[in-house]
C-alpha cells in the first residue's frame, strides 16, 4: 500500500492516528464528565451540550489562523509540533477537577488545534503535487483519513478501562500521552519533509498580517463580546434571555460574522483566473456546514442516546470479559431510586452549599418490566464512551471497500467527479437519519430499551456518507485552492466545521425539549437533504470548474 505513496505518507499517517486518539479519547468522555454527579461538574443536558458545541467550534475555529501563521511565517514543521505540544498539554489538565482549569485546558486544546489540525493536512497535500503521485491523491487522503479512525477507535477501549478503573483524570492523561507520541512520530519523518515544510511568505495581494489582525481578528473578538453581552427576549424557554438559545452561541455567531466576511472578500478581491476556484470552494463550505451539524451529534445527542436509551447489558461470558478488561461496570437497581427520578437537575444544599444533584441510578428509567433486573441484583452495563468507537471501526471495515469502488470505476472512466462524491455523500447521510427515526419508534419514543444494534446501524450508513464526503472534501480543497493561500483556505473547511460543531451543540442543547424524539431526528434529516439538493444543483457548475482547471 505505501509503495504507491510518498514516503511521508506513513509518519503523517501514524501522526494523525494518535493525534486523533487523544482527541477522541477526550471528546468521547467529555459530556459524561460534564454531567457526572459525583465527580464530574454535574451539568444538565443542555449546558453540556451547549458547551460541548462551544468547545468543538472552537476547535475547528481557529485553523483559520493556525493556517495563516504557518502559510506566511512559522512553516508546517514548526506549527504541527507546537500544536500537538499545546494540545497535549490541554489534554492532561482536563483530569484536574477544577472549572477554571477545565477552560484553560479547553483553551490550549483550542490553540493547538488551530496549529496542527489544517497543516498536517495541507502537508500531506504537497507531496501529491506531481505527476508521479496526482492521480493518488484521493487514495491518499482516505489512507490518511483511515489513520484517524485507527486512533479514534482503538482510544475509546482505553478511556474505558482507565475512566472505570482508575478515574476521569486517568483517562484525560492517557489521551495527552497519545498527543505526545504523535509528536514524536511526526519528528522521526523530518527527513521526507524537505522542501514542503516551508513557508511560502506573504505572496503579492496578500492582505497584511497587520490588516487580517484588525480587520477580522480584533473585529471577532469585538463581536464575540457584544453578542455575549446583547441580549434578546426573556422567556419560559429562554431564561438567560440569549438570542440564540445561550450567550456562548450569541457570541460564538457574532464572532464569525468577520471571520466569514473575509473568506467572501477572498472571492471578490481574486483575480479573475482564481476566482472561480474559490467560488466552488465556498460553496462546498456552505453545505458541509449541515453535514457536520448532524454528524457531530455523536458526542452528544448520539451519546446520550446510547447512555439513557440503549440496552448497554452484557451477560454471561461476554460480561466477565468486560469486566476484567474494565470495559463495563456493575450497577445495583433499586426500586425506590427509580420511582423518585426526575430527567431534570434538582438543587440541594450540601454543607450548606447549593449543589446540583441527580437520583442515582438513572440508566433503568425507562426500562420495560421485562428489562427490568430483581430488587437489588447487579448487573453489568459495557461503558458509554464505546459508543465513539463504532464510527471509526465502520471507517476502517469500509474504507477499502470505498477506495476499491472507486478504483474499480475509475479504470472504467466512470469515477464520479470530487463534487459528486460529495454530495451523494450528503445524501448518504441523510438516510442514516431514517435509521434512528426507525429505533425512536422501536423504543416507543424512549419509554422502552432499544437494541445497540440501532446505533451500529445508524454509524455503518453516516460513515459511507462520511467516506464519499469528508476525504474528498480535504481533497479538493488541496486540489482547488490557489497556491498562495492553500493553508488559508484549508483553513476555510475547518471554519465550516466549526460552525457546524456549534450548530451540532444547539440541535444536542434542545434534545430534552422534544417530547416526541422522531422530531428531533426529521430536522436533522431535513438539514441534510436540503445539504444534498443544494450540492445537486450545483454539480454542473462545480464539475465545469474543475475541468477548466483540469482537475480532476
Amino acid at each position: 500500500m505505501w509503495s504507491k505513496h510518498p514516503k511521508a505518507l506513513p509518519y503523517l499517517f501514524l501522526s494523525e492516528m494518535w493525534e486523533r486518539f487523544g482527541y477522541y479519547l477526550m471528546i468521547g468522555i467529555f459530556t459524561l464528565y460534564l454531567k457526572d454527579v459525583e465527580t464530574g461538574f454535574a451539568m444538565s443536558e443542555k449546558e453540556a451540550a451547549d458547551l460541548y458545541g462551544t468547545f468543538i467550534a472552537l476547535v475547528f475555529l481557529t485553523p483559520f489562523v493556525g493556517g495563516l501563521l504557518a502559510d506566511r511565517y512559522l512553516g508546517y514543521r514548526k506549527s504541527i509540533i507546537i500544536g500537538g505540544l499545546l494540545m497535549a498539554a490541554g489534554y492532561m489538565m482536563m483530569g484536574i477537577h477544577s472549572l477554571p482549569m477545565l477552560y484553560v485546558a479547553m483553551t490550549l486544546v483550542i490553540l493547538g488545534n488551530g496549529f496542527f489540525k489544517p497543516n498536517i493536512s495541507t502537508l500531506l497535500g504537497s507531496f501529491y503535487s506531481n505527476e508521479q503521485y496526482k492521480a493518488k491523491k484521493d487514495e491518499g487522503y482516505n489512507i490518511f483519513y483511515m489513520g484517524i479512525n485507527v486512533g479514534a477507535f482503538i482510544c475509546n477501549f482505553f478511556g474505558a478501562a482507565l475512566m472505570i478503573l482508575l478515574g476521569w483524570q486517568y483517562a484525560f492523561f492517557a489521551a495527552g500521552i497519545g498527543m505526545v507520541i504523535g509528536v514524536i512520530v511526526f519528528m522521526l519523518g523530518t527527513r521526507h519533509y524537505e522542501g514542503h515544510t516551508d513557508a511560502k511568505g506573504t505572496q503579492p495581494g496578500d492582505m497584511p498580517l497587520s490588516k487580517i489582525v484588525l480587520l477580522i481578528l480584533l473585529p471577532s473578538i469585538v463581536f464575540g463580546i457584544i453578542g455575549w453581552l446583547i441580549k434578546g427576549v426573556e422567556s419560559a424557554s429562554n431564561t438567560n434571555a440569549a438570542i440564540f438559545g445561550s450567550d456562548s452561541t450569541d457570541a460564538f455567531i457574532f464572532a464569525c460574522v468577520p471571520v466569514v466576511l473575509f473568506y467572501a472578500s477572498l472571492f471578490f478581491r481574486a483575480r479573475p483566473d482564481e476566482r472561480k476556484q474559490i467560488g466552488a470552494l465556498l460553496t462546498i463550505f456552505s453545505v458541509v456546514i449541515l453535514f457536520w451539524a448532524v454528524f457531530k451529534l455523536n458526542g452528544s445527542a448520539l451519546t446520550t442516546w446510547a447512555d439513557r436509551y440503549t440496552d448497554r447489558e452484557v451477560t454471561g461470558t461476554t460480561a466477565v470479559v468486560t469486566e476484567n478488561l474494565k470495559f463495563s461496570k456493575k450497577l445495583t437497581y433499586a426500586k425506590d431510586t427509580i420511582d423518585t427520578y426526575d430527567a431534570q437537575f434538582r438543587l440541594q444544599k450540601v454543607d450548606g452549599k447549593v449543589q446540583k444533584t441527580y437520583d442515582y441510578p438513572v440508566y433503568f428509567k425507562n426500562a420495560s418490566d421485562q428489562q427490568l433486573p430483581e430488587e437489588g441484583s447487579q448487573v453489568s452495563l459495557w461503558a458509554t464512551n464505546l459508543s465513539q468507537s463504532i464510527n471509526p471501526f465502520w471507517v476502517i471495515l469500509l474504507t477499502p471497500l470505498v477506495v476499491a469502488f472507486f478504483s474499480f470505476l475509475r479504470v472504467r472512466n466512470a469515477e464520479p467527479s470530487t463534487p459528486a462524491k460529495v454530495a451523494f455523500g450528503l445524501l448518504i447521510s441523510g438516510l442514516s437519519v431514517l435509521v434512528m427515526v426507525a429505533a425512536v419508534k422501536a423504543g416507543h419514543n424512549g419509554t422502552e430499551k432499544v437494541s445497540p444494534w440501532w446505533l451500529v446501524a445508524n454509524y455503518g450508513v453516516i460513515t459511507i456518507g462520511e467516506l464519499f464526503l469528508s476525504p474528498m472534501g480535504l481533497s479538493l480543497v488541496s486540489k482547488l485552492s490557489p497556491a498562495s493561500i492553500t493553508s488559508l483556505m484549508m483553513g476555510g473547511w475547518f471554519l465550516a466545521t466549526s460552525i457546524g460543531n456549534k450548530l451540532s451543540g444547539v440541535l444536542a442543547s434542545m434534545w430534552d425539549s422534544y417530547d416526541d424524539k422522531t422530531n428531533f431526528f426529521w430536522v436533522n434529516f431535513i438539514l441534510l437533504l436540503s445539504a444534498a439538493a443544494l450540492m445537486f444543483v450545483l454539480l454542473g457548475r462545480l464539475n465545469k470548474t474543475m475541468n477548466e482547471k483540469g482537475i480532476h
